[in-house]
């Protein structure tokens, strides 16, 4: 297994708002291995949105690293320009937004596979909310709410890197937390409900829980003989074995 960050939501200095997740990202940094990492941010979910790259790339190049993007939508690159860029990365950085809208555009570009192969090489893959989900086997998704306000939550398939429900936003959205327990009722495994500013980290197998504010928690959700069980993740310094955390 690579290294993987999922981070349940939290900004990061767009125009009019703070940046939240700074000691995230440092472990981020920290995971690359590198003194300056080339560091790739991936707005698909925003809609390859200008302002969002610019707010990635003076908060990270402002950590030193050296920061580029890749859009996909409106001129879509070639599979080698793709490859190109990820595996030439030391970090992948996934933004947030329609979640639903960048896997169909990943899949429809081949990149689902690249990213497999990049998370193979030992590529640090991170992201926020959509850019947590896509690491994951399902998640739960705001996507229809970009077209319909009044629309409810849904189900979306990842990348199953790991074979896990993602859901970001936890306590920071209403309607997560109970469309979280019904979605589980009819899904296997476990769920990892994600707080804004909690991340959990992937590492060789292992895990823990990472946050840039105190009162942010990660959260294990099951049902277990029909009973929904939802568990607060210990936030400890050190790793812990992945199994135990998708059992139930």
């Amino acid at each position: 297994m690579g290294k993987i960050v999922a981070i349940g939501g939290g900004e990061i200095g767009r125009p009019g708002h703070p940046i939240e997740t700074t000691e995230i990202d440092e472990e981020i940094i920290r995971l690359s291995g590198k003194s300056k990492p080339r560091l790739l941010f991936i707005p698909t979910a925003g809609s390859d949105s200008e302002t969002y790259y610019e707010a990635v790339r003076n908060h990270f190049g402002g950590m030193s690293c050296k920061v580029d993007v890749l859009y996909m939508l409106a001129n879509k690159p070639s599979k080698k320009e793709i490859e190109d860029k990820i595996f030439s990365s030391d970090i992948i950085y996934v933004g947030g937004g329609n979640t639903l809208k960048m896997m169909i555009a990943w899949r429809k570009l081949g990149v689902d596979v690249i990213l497999a192969e990049a998370y193979r090489r030992d590529i640090v893959l991170s992201g926020v909310s959509a850019g947590a989900i896509c690491w994951f086997r399902y998640g739960s998704s705001d996507s229809r709410k970009f077209a319909n306000p009044d629309a409810g939550l849904i189900k979306i398939s990842g990348l199953n890197f790991i074979n896990a429900l993602c859901c970001p936003h936890y306590h920071t959205e209403a309607d997560r937390r109970p469309h979280l327990k019904e979605l589980m009722r009819k899904t296997p495994g476990v769920g990892i409900a994600l707080d804004n500013c909690c991340a959990i980290e992937f590492l060789d197998h292992k895990y823990r829980i990472i946050t840039s504010k105190s009162d942010a928690n990660a959260y294990k959700v099951y049902y277990k003989k029909g009973e929904f069980h939802e568990e607060a993740i210990e936030k400890k310094k050190e790793f812990s074995p992945i199994d135990s955390l998708l059992a139930k």
